[in-house]
């Protein structure tokens, strides 16, 4: 009799186990917006930690606020620069290296001068003044030393190409700090995510965004996160269309100065952290498809899904190192 008792208060203590609770935190931040979804046994709201984040991130890199470090950088005003600056700048060194300097965040002066940056100008750029800044292009000429950047007084850094990945590791970082086990993060379309979705008792299903050059959202394509990082980069969005009809990628030419022309039109890239997708998703955009075939090719830990217009004008898609679509 005392053991069926004790085995009803089991059940009756295992039925009332509190269940982990799904929050959703989202808002506007880097100019896009953001959405946190996480399970939580106690419940806890991190809204205000989150833009506390937020906030130290857009005062070390925002190209778009005057007072960051970044913009006093390319002020030539002494900067002492944080470890999140420093985290960027290895992540993009990393890159830059492997790519052979596709991905260079120097370029943003150029970037500014073709109005796809933080400062627009008025003056149509020709091929003498783009020669002109292209001569000071060059992350490998830029390093850091006792927290200082040294680098000409020309030179202008740009870390948007990377920067909202790593917004998405500093956020997936605190959430682990916090012992969150299962969670997605997503800034402005760049994810990563860990463990499971409880409620429906598997990873995270994302999409991947069909290219719409009319602005609009769609999705054919999803895929299924689960401790990895996913970022995507897409020239339908902002691009430049000249007088004979042809498209130009808002991703500049590290090598001429001009805006990318290609007919991949969008790149999707898993890795274990979304800094790093998100630099590779903006340099296998300019890299063409050729390139991108030898490079993936090396790259083994490197899961990238790419859409491309065909000679036909069709669309046409290609996954490397087994990137998995539903």
């Amino acid at each position: 009799m005392k053991k069926s008792l004790l085995a009803i208060v089991l059940l009756i203590v295992m039925g009332c186990k509190k269940q982990p609770e799904l929050l959703k935190i989202s808002g506007p931040v880097f100019g896009t917006s953001f959405s946190v979804q996480y399970f939580d046994l106690d419940g806890r709201d991190y809204n205000k930690q989150f833009d506390s984040l937020f906030t130290i991130i857009n005062k070390s890199m925002s190209n778009y606020q005057a007072d960051s470090d970044i913009s006093k950088i390319n002020r030539n005003e002494a900067v002492t620069v944080d470890q999140h600056f420093k985290n960027v700048f290895e992540g993009s060194k990393q890159i830059y290296r492997e790519t052979e300097g596709v991905l260079d965040p120097t370029i943003g002066r150029l970037v500014n001068g073709w109005n796809f940056g933080s400062e627009h100008t008025k003056t149509a750029l020709d091929s003498a003044k783009v020669d002109s800044l292209m001569r000071y292009v060059g992350l490998n000429r830029v390093g850091i030393k006792n927290n200082k950047v040294i680098k000409s007084k020309e030179a202008f850094i740009d870390f948007n190409s990377i920067a909202k990945g790593y917004g998405v590791d500093v956020i997936a970082d605190f959430l682990e700090s916090k012992s969150i086990k299962n969670y997605i993060v997503d800034i402005g379309g760049e994810l990563r995510a860990k463990g499971i979705n409880l409620k429906k008792n598997k990873g995270w299903t994302v999409g991947i965004e069909n290219p719409n050059f009319d602005g609009s959202q769609s999705y054919d394509k999803t895929i299924v996160l689960s401790n990895q990082a996913m970022a995507t980069s897409g020239t339908y969005r902002k691009f430049k269309i000249d007088k004979n009809g042809n498209r130009y990628a808002h991703i500049i030419n590290t090598k001429t100065g001009y805006p990318t022309k290609t007919n991949i039109l969008g790149v999707s890239v898993i890795t274990n952290t979304c800094m790093l997708a998100d630099g590779y998703a903006t340099a296998f955009q300019a890299m063409g498809l050729q390139k991108l075939d030898y490079f993936l090719a090396k790259h083994p830990e490197l899961k990238v899904y790419v859409i491309f217009e065909g000679d036909n004008g069709e669309l046409e898609s290609k996954a490397f190192n087994g990137f998995k679509t539903n």
